[in-house]
């Protein structure tokens, strides 16, 4: 081969050599784009999917909050007997049992969310059993006057756990 037809030959075969790769680059970088318009808008999708139940999410947590504030908490649920412990037990079990029905609501909720929801439940009960060790204490209507006697001078722990929903709630939008 002599060395005109090796230049030829690169003459041909060099132009189509750079632009097989300028046509890969382009389209290397036009599947990503795509691949990455693609996820965004799955993402943006699987968002509003998830947004409703988060909402409901914090709905059934507000609830939760407002059921077991212990001014609602001592109306709703009266004594059954005048035994002080019987009283504290009820009371006790009443919140233990919503806040197992609720338990699933954690995977919609923020972490921080979810610890100050489960530190306001622990913090009604110890308020709850506190007041029944109280030398003021002698029945079970006397409990519930302590308790409510307390709520007026400090504010519920619902009330600061209901305080932190709203906000977290405000952040979604």
């Amino acid at each position: 081969m002599d060395t005109t037809k090796i230049i030829e030959l690169l003459s041909y075969t060099l132009p189509a050599i750079v632009t097989g790769l300028v046509a890969y680059y382009f389209f290397d970088l036009h599947t990503k784009n795509e691949e990455g318009r693609r996820r965004y808008l799955l993402n943006k999708e699987a968002q509003k999917n998830a947004l409703p139940l988060r909402l409901q999410a914090y709905e059934r947590m507000s609830l939760y909050m407002e059921r077991i504030n212990p001014t609602k908490l001592l109306i709703r649920i009266a004594p059954i007997s005048n035994d002080k412990n019987d009283y504290e037990n009820l009371i006790i079990t009443q919140i233990e049992q919503e806040f197992e029905h609720n338990l699933t609501q954690q995977i919609y909720m923020s972490d921080e969310c979810w610890t100050i929801i489960v530190t306001a439940k622990n913090a009604t009960i110890q308020m709850i059993r506190k007041a029944n060790m109280s030398d003021r204490v002698d029945n079970a209507d006397k409990l519930r006057e302590v308790l409510l006697s307390d709520l007026m001078e400090k504010q519920s722990p619902s009330n600061a756990a209901l305080a932190y929903i709203k906000n977290e709630v405000g952040q979604l939008w």
